[in-house]
């Protein structure tokens, strides 16, 4: 009688853990690594996107200047606190009060990806307790074809990346200070990601995700609607 294969466990020192019995990751010279890229979509990660002056001086920057909201949203019939702040820069133009930390960062993201970015949703984990749970972003917010990129600051943090149909393929990457995962739009369809809980210390994060919205949101819905 055959053994039933299990699914074999990559680690890389770029804080990648992958579950699966898919082939390797794929390792460029750039320090990128390719996490997923097959019919149903492409994540790479690059871990360090900026360096750690740059990471810590934005960091420090919209920790202090950003306007931080709480919100509370509908689950299962009651409503909860997200467990997690948020924050909301409109980037077609940016308003003379968008903080410099953010300009710098989309001008760094759209150079490199060559992707007209119109917005970035900022959220801010307080400790292990925050957390966002396994998504796939609004399709009808985003336009079909472009994908997200997410700038991570401050303390890292794992994200789990996994398959919504067989091959279950799964994937947990440790988003380090500086880093930049980008997300075709193929992803969204195919898989969910999400940033869990954790009992370990752990420190402030803020993340920036980058995206090309459909149209932009009225101030008074500003902000909702955002992940990771």
């Amino acid at each position: 009688m055959r053994r039933r294969r299990r699914p074999a466990t990559l680690k890389r020192s770029s804080g990648v853990t992958k579950s699966t019995v898919m082939p390797q990751l794929t390792l460029f010279g750039s320090g990128e690594t390719l996490l997923v890229d097959d019919e149903r979509g492409r994540v790479s990660y690059t871990p360090r996107f900026v360096d750690a002056a740059i990471a810590e001086g934005w960091f420090t920057e919209l920790r202090a200047g950003v306007s931080w909201r709480a919100e509370r949203r509908m689950m299962y019939d009651r409503e909860i606190d997200v467990p997690r702040l948020v924050g909301h820069f409109r980037l077609d133009p940016a308003p003379d009060v968008t903080p410099a930390a953010i300009l710098d960062a989309a001008y760094r993201v759209t150079d490199k990806l060559q992707v007209p970015f119109n917005s970035v949703g900022l959220n801010l984990y307080r400790d292990g307790r925050d957390s966002v749970a396994p998504h796939n972003d609004h399709l009808n917010e985003i336009r079909k074809g472009f994908p997200i990129a997410l700038v991570s600051l401050g303390a890292t943090r794992r994200m789990t990346i996994r398959a919504k149909e067989q091959p279950r393929r799964l994937v947990h990457v440790d988003l380090e200070p500086g880093s930049l995962l980008v997300m075709d739009y193929a992803t969204q369809l195919h898989y969910t990601h999400g940033v869990p809980k954790t009992t370990e210390p752990v420190g402030e994060r803020i993340s920036l995700a980058f995206r090309v919205k459909r149209g932009q949101a009225a101030p008074d819905d500003a902000g909702s609607g955002f992940y990771r």
